[in-house]
């Protein structure tokens, strides 16, 4: 009984390593693939197209009043955008001084607050005005000047949906350059050398444009609690759109300072993604063999990749594992992929990021895994509320 106990503990560790080195594969080859990223030519043709800037702000005192500032001092005619932020739970001296800004101000209130809610209400309310492109952005974003301008000429191009790159606005603690870190490797993985292989960018929630009656469409359908983007994501190239990506269209993102907030925002990210994994990651496969949809699969596939937090943590506990039952060849095995592993992100990582900066921050990740772990247990729970991440930066 003991021989067949340690055989199936044996099987199971073989199954989990090489789900695990698939993820580490895929990584490697998204990584290096985008290195190879150049942007697109820009072109200058005229006339301008009409946008409409949603930018939906729940609890957004501290800073929705800087973002609408900015984002009315874009390099792009005013009389062809409009910037419509949507309140919700804002405080009234904040609606206040929002009134007094050439925006339009769509005020809601919602039982259980969601982003997808606040933006079905705007485009509602939007019904009768005309507009060509939707962007969308976060309660904390800053769009560069040229941020508009760039979207324009992707659709110039052909673009219906283009996703620009987020940047940190801060990085104020070790937490925050941890988070930039991770946000950049995320735009070389999911986003630039997705388009070097043909394949669709990620949705990152904000910084996102969309041909505005595609996007008015499809949210319709969008009911999500967490993760509104992975959601649109996947309904849209199932329906067989390309998302392009936007390296030269920057939005500035705030970072979150602190590993509790962090670690809640994890969770959320990590209940989205299983949550749709389960959904669609089936379908998916089907409609790859049944229709040929690579990058719908691609896409879905995406949703069942272990968190990147935990990957290499998992490997290095199998390598040990390994090590310790005298299966010296797997070890071995799974020791080269966790290096594999790390070289992926090496690769991943911008080179203005490739500093002694970076590295002092590190410390911070066993902390981060730590309280990350228990929270994993409780994806379910996560995915049944929505879980606000609060902002403060305005510089």
């Amino acid at each position: 009984m003991e021989l067949t106990i340690f055989n199936l503990f044996g099987i199971i560790a073989l199954v989990v390593l090489s789900y695990l080195m698939l993820s580490v594969a895929y990584l490697f080859v998204m990584a290096l693939a985008s290195r190879f990223y150049r942007p697109e030519e820009k072109l200058t043709v005229k006339p301008f197209r009409k946008m409409a800037v949603f930018i939906p702000a729940y609890k957004e005192d501290a800073v929705i009043l800087n973002v609408a500032e900015k984002a009315l001092a874009q390099n792009y005619p005013s009389d062809l955008m409009e910037v419509i932020v949507v309140a919700d739970q804002l405080r009234l001296e904040t609606l206040q001084k929002l009134k007094r800004l050439d925006i339009t101000l769509i005020e809601v209130s919602f039982e259980q607050s969601t982003k997808s809610k606040a933006l079905r209400e705007a485009l509602k309310q939007c019904k009768d005005r005309y507009f060509d492109i939707a962007v969308v952005l976060d309660a904390d974003n800053v769009m560069a000047p040229d941020f508009l301008l760039n979207i324009h000429d992707a659709f110039d191009r052909g673009a219906s949906i283009a996703q620009g790159r987020r940047v940190a606005k801060n990085m104020n603690t070790p937490t925050a350059v941890m988070d930039a870190w991770s946000e950049e490797v995320n735009n070389s993985m999911f986003s630039a050398g997705q388009r070097v292989l043909g394949l669709s960018s990620r949705l990152a929630g904000s910084g996102m444009a969309f041909d505005f009656q595609l996007f008015n469409s499809v949210m319709a359908s969008v009911n999500a609690i967490g993760g509104f983007d992975k959601e649109l994501e996947l309904k849209l190239i199932r329906m067989g759109y390309t998302v392009e990506y936007l390296a030269e269209a920057i939005v500035y993102d705030e970072k979150v300072s602190d590993t509790r907030v962090l670690t809640r925002q994890r969770s959320r990210w990590i209940a989205a993604q299983y949550h749709y994994a389960r959904h669609y990651f089936p379908m998916a496969c089907l409609e790859l063999l049944t229709k040929g949809k690579l990058d719908f699969f691609n896409k879905a596939f995406q949703m069942v990749l272990p968190p990147r937090m935990i990957l290499p943590l998992a490997l290095f506990f199998l390598s040990l594992l390994f090590l310790l039952s005298g299966k010296w060849e797997t070890a071995l095995l799974s020791s080269t992929f966790l290096c594999l592993n790390f070289i992926a992100y090496v690769v991943a990582t911008p080179s203005y990021m490739l500093n002694t900066r970076l590295i002092t921050s590190m410390k911070v990740i066993p902390m981060a895994m730590l309280r990350l772990l228990p929270a994993l247990f409780k994806l379910g729970e996560a995915n049944k509320k929505f879980i606000h991440t609060p902002h403060t930066s305005t510089h």
